[in-house]
C-alpha cells in the first residue's frame, strides 16, 4: 500500500483520517489535471482535440467541486469558512478573514450568498430571454 499522503504512520491513523488524507490526495490530484488541462487546451490548434480536452476538463472541474464538498461535509470549520468566502462580493482576503473569525466564535457568515447555478446567475438565466411558447 502507498504512503505517500500519510505523514504518520497510516496503521496509527482512524480510518477516518485516512478517508480524509485519501480525499485531500484526490483533491490535489484533479486541480493539477485542471492546469494540465488549461494549458494544453490553450495551445490546441485543433478546433476537434480542443472540444474533447475541455470536456474533460468539465470533469476535472465535476470531480475537484465534489471532493470539496466531501471535505467541507468532513470537517464542519472548514466548511463554515467557506461558506463565508465561496460566491461572495467583495474583497476575498476580507471575506476569509471574517469567516474564520465566525467559525472560531462558532457562528456562520453573516449572510448566506445566493443558491450558485450552472450559468452562475442568481436567478439561473443566461441573459436571453425566454423561449418558452416558441414554436420548434
Amino acid at each position: 500500500m502507498g504512503t505517500e499522503q500519510y505523514h504518520e504512520p497510516p496503521a496509527e491513523l482512524s480510518a477516518e483520517t485516512r478517508t480524509f488524507a485519501r480525499m485531500c490526495t484526490n483533491l490535489t490530484e484533479e486541480a493539477e489535471a485542471i492546469g494540465w488541462y488549461e494549458q494544453r487546451i490553450s495551445l490546441e490548434p485543433d478546433p476537434a482535440a480542443r472540444a474533447i480536452m475541455e470536456n474533460s476538463l468539465g470533469e476535472e472541474f465535476k470531480h475537484f467541486c465534489m471532493e470539496l464538498e466531501y471535505l467541507f461535509r468532513a470537517t464542519p470549520k472548514w466548511g463554515l469558512i467557506a461558506r463565508g468566502i465561496l460566491f461572495r462580493d467583495g474583497d476575498i482576503v476580507d471575506n476569509g478573514e471574517a469567516a474564520e473569525e465566525a467559525a472560531d466564535a462558532g457562528t456562520a457568515a453573516t449572510t448566506e450568498p445566493p443558491e450558485p447555478t450552472p450559468t452562475g446567475s442568481v436567478d439561473g438565466s443566461l441573459g436571453i430571454g425566454s423561449l418558452k411558447g416558441t414554436a420548434s
